[in-house]
This record gives structure tokens, sequence and C-alpha cells, in this order.
């Protein structure tokens, strides 16, 4: 079993590691419990929430005597001088942390690494979900797949798509890129109705937060979109998959019912890459499939949960 404070030898190498080749660090503000409590009444501004900050490597310095030199941090991370933080960062692909008291010198904030670090718990999350896809099979080069996809927060399946859905700071980069969509698809006549859009332009101009975690780059599970009886769409990092406009994949849905004595019904299709968009810094992406071949009674299944109507 795997402790999770480093030992003293395992603490000497990984500061040696900081020390020959500066790190991406994450910092954290803990909340004082106290001040959380005295303040809890008083409306707080976004700024004043904790959110991870994360520091490029080129403004971490990590002297010998194990005190790291933050030069030129990002605006955010300024007014962290006199608080604890949290500092995440990676050691050969594994997650570690520590705590540590920010001080400030001249412009730069100084860490001192304690005694004592600790590794990032491994929290495997088992949740079941009322509908999954698995893309299971690449049809042109005939290659077995086990690409899981979930759902994703903040969108609801099954249900119309809204423009409500997407944060008010965000609807502005949304519209732009809404309007762009439609123009293309004016060209390329491949959207259908359109309503895949709204999630599409909801997950591109998303923030998500910073978050470290056990083990860097692990490969997690696609996030479901949009589905209906035509198309399912996918969100995904830009970098941990390479799909290809036109290429067809065998694609299982799997949907958890409530009713009856059967518990689950599972739909395969295949289905073609019929449009990919980008998010504009290049980070996120997703997919737009487009079934080529469907049951028909699969058909009316997904016809009617997707648009509430008979299928006649």
């Amino acid at each position: 079993m795997i402790t999770k404070q480093l030992s003293g030898i395992e603490r000497e190498l990984v500061l040696q590691y900081l020390i020959d080749g500066n790190v991406p660090v994450t910092l954290t503000v803990l909340e004082d419990t106290k001040e959380i409590n005295l303040n809890k009444d008083r409306i707080q501004s976004l700024t004043s929430q904790v959110f991870p900050v994360a520091i490029k490597a080129e403004h971490v310095n990590v002297k010998e005597n194990g005190e790291i030199e933050l030069e030129n941090p990002p605006s955010s991370a300024k007014d962290f001088a006199g608080k604890t933080v949290k500092v995440e960062f990676y050691y050969n692909r594994v997650g570690l942390f520590f705590t540590s008291e920010v001080k400030q010198k001249n412009e730069n904030l100084i860490l001192l690494i304690p005694a004592v670090i600790n590794r990032i718990a491994d929290i495997v999350e088992e949740t079941q979900y009322n509908f999954s896809a698995l893309i299971y099979f690449e049809c042109k080069t005939t290659k077995d797949l086990n690409l899981k996809c979930i759902p994703t927060d903040g969108i609801e399946l099954f249900e119309r798509p809204v423009w409500k859905l997407i944060p008010l700071e965000n609807q502005k980069k949304a519209k732009e890129l809404l309007e762009k969509y439609v123009n293309e698809a004016k060209i390329e006549k491949n959207i259908g109705n359109g309503l895949q859009l709204i999630p599409v332009c909801h997950y591109l101009t998303n923030a998500e937060q910073v978050k470290m975690e056990a083990m860097e780059n692990r490969v997690k599970p696609l996030n479901v979109l949009y589905v209906d009886h035509e198309r399912i769409v996918f969100g995904f990092d830009y970098t941990t998959h390479n799909f290809v406009l036109n290429d067809e994949y065998g694609i299982k849905l799997v949907f958890s019912l409530k009713k009856g004595p059967i518990v689950s019904r599972d739909i395969y299709v295949t289905a073609q890459v019929n449009k990919l968009y980008k998010s504009e810094d290049e980070r996120k992406m997703c997919v737009d499939f487009k079934y080529t071949t469907l049951q028909e009674e699969d058909l009316r299944f997904l016809y009617e949960k997707a648009t509430k109507n008979l299928f006649i």
C-alpha cells in the first residue's frame, strides 16, 4: 500500500528534481475557517473566491535551501502574500503537494518547501449515469477502441438546449462562435436542426478550473454534449484524441431504465465524423458524429426520447 506522505529519501529526490529544472506549480489559498464564519453573510465578488492559480515553470526558481521564489507572478497570485497555500506539482507524472505560507520579497513571492510532502489522493469516482456511450470500434482500421463517454456537468441531455445554459460572461464569445458555425453550415449543409450548436458553444467557451490529479495526463472519458435520433456530439481535451473528418466509428449508446424488468438498453450504431469544432485557445474540441446505420426500433426510441413526440 502506498503511503500518502513521502519518505525522507523520496523528499530529497523530489527537492533535487525541483532544483534541477523549474517545474510548473499550482497554488490554492487555504481558506481561514474563522474568516469564513465572520464573513458568511457578506456578498463576495468572484475575485475573492478561492480558485487554483497555475504558475508557469519560467516563473518558478527553486534554491538549494528549499526556498521557492515566484518571479513576476501573475496578478491573480499577487494578493497571496501572508496567506497559507496548497502547492501542487507533478514529479514523474505523480501528483504531489505541500502547504506553505507565502511571503512577499520585492515584486516576487517566496515559499519554503516544508519537511512534509504528500501524494495527491487517487480518487476514483464510480457514478451511475442514466445515459453513457462507448466508442468501441474504428471502421477504417478495424481497430478495437474503449473510449468511454459520460454526460458533462451543466448540460441536460434529451432536453431542448436553450441559450441561457451558457453563463452570461461567456455569451458574447459563444455568440461569435455560433454565428461562425451557422455561416459554415450554410455552405456545408451538415448541421440538421442545429440544436447541438448551443451545447457545443457552451463547452468551448466554458473555462475549467485547473485541477491537479494523482497521475498526470490520465485519459479521461469524453463528454457527451448532445444526443438525438440523427447524431451524437462529444467534447474532449484537444490533445487526447484525434478524430478525422468522414472517418466512421462503432458507438454503443447505453440507457439505464428505471422501470420494467430490463435494467438497461444498449443501442449499437455506426457514425461518421460530420464536423469538428475547436476552442479559440485550442485546448478543447468537439466532434459531431452523424449516424450512418441505425435500426428502425432504435430510431423510434431515440426520436421519441429526444423530441418528446411520437414516431409515426
